[in-house]
């Protein structure tokens, strides 16, 4: 897979909903108008709200009850439930995407998880926090110490957070269970993607995040 079969992206600089984070309106601007949209891990649900307000119909899943609660505050379709052990009560096809945003590091199966993506929804969106970010990187190197971002700013013994992976890591699952990636954006620390071609190491080392959009490829 190289970084040459990336869509350009468009879409991002008219938007005028400044108040959602930069990777929701990317995630957002991957779903067709009028889809059906399972959101893996929902949290308060604003990116449920965002989805909606773009005229989709949208669905969530979500760990805390208190995340719960506040979604169906604001109206929205949310229940209780875990991405590890749920899923797999969702028949195939259910949506036409399933998302899983901020989520994939806190799972304790991602490649099962993943796989159950693919299987409910016709079309997956992943978006995580790179472990590979240079910043990472030299927390490690000069600190000594498991790296703390705005993105992560839990410390190792109290984060939700068991599998962190990297740009290139989830590359290579990609290609294990043999997804197809129909378009992929690596965010920088502002949010803004990283617009030149390059290679999937650069990304590894300056993409403060990623963000997928996946569907079933030929198998492996």
């Amino acid at each position: 897979m190289s970084v040459q079969e990336v869509l350009p992206l468009d879409g991002l600089a008219a938007e005028q909903e400044g108040h959602y984070r930069s990777d929701h309106l990317l995630v957002a601007e991957m779903v067709r108008r009028g889809s059906k949209v399972l959101d893996v891990g929902c949290g308060d649900g604003d990116l449920l709200q965002l989805l909606e307000n773009r005229g989709i119909d949208g669905r969530g899943i979500e760990l805390s009850r208190e995340g719960v609660n506040r979604c169906v505050a604001k109206g929205l379709a949310v229940v209780q439930g875990d991405a590890d052990t749920d899923l797999i009560n969702y028949p195939d096809d259910a949506f036409d995407y399933v998302i899983l945003s901020q989520t994939l590091q806190a799972t304790r199966q991602p490649k099962v998880v993943l796989e159950n993506l693919l299987r409910i929804g016709h079309r997956a969106i992943v978006s995580f926090p790179n472990f590979g970010y240079w910043k990472m990187r030299l927390q490690l190197l000069i600190g000594g110490h498991m790296p703390r971002t705005e993105n992560l700013p839990a410390t190792w013994y109290d984060t939700a957070n068991i599998h962190f992976c990297t740009i290139k890591d989830f590359v290579q699952l990609c290609d294990e269970i043999g997804v197809k990636m129909e378009r992929a954006e690596a965010l920088d620390l502002y949010g803004r993607p990283l617009r030149l071609r390059l290679p999937w190491w650069v990304w590894n080392l300056f993409g403060e995040q990623g963000v997928f959009l996946l569907s079933r490829g030929g198998g492996k």
